[in-house]
């Protein structure tokens, strides 16, 4: 089962990802090209991480996994909040992360993307 050092140590290994404390001393924020792709609350007893999801897949996945639900505090369209609890495959979560990182990344000004992948 995923723990949050695990996550950290994955996302970090993406390129462009920074780290970051935005909203408060808890929520950890992972960005590319100063965009959010991943959030999770470091004191939780529970591990959650919230992902960027494409409208049609977060409904499959929903559907799926009843760890998986409407991102908490984000657009419920856009985003899913998913339980790490080990019912979930662990590398279907890691997919779930390279899917939000992959369209977060894709989403940014061509010239902040091809420096990042280029770096």
């Amino acid at each position: 089962m995923l723990r949050l050092e695990d996550i950290r140590k994955y996302c970090a290994l993406k390129k462009g990802v920074v780290e970051d404390f935005p909203f408060d001393l808890t929520t950890l924020v992972f960005k590319v090209g100063g965009k959010m792709f991943a959030l999770t609350d470091i004191d939780s007893t529970e591990l959650h991480i919230n992902l960027k999801c494409d409208p049609y897949l977060s409904m499959l996945l929903r559907d799926r996994y009843p760890q998986v639900q409407p991102g908490y505090h984000m657009n419920k369209k856009h985003w899913n909040t998913v339980q790490v609890d080990g019912v979930i495959p662990d590398d279907e979560i890691l997919k779930m992360i390279d899917h939000s990182y992959d369209l977060v990344l894709q989403k940014l000004n061509k010239s902040i993307r091809e420096s990042i992948l280029n770096a």
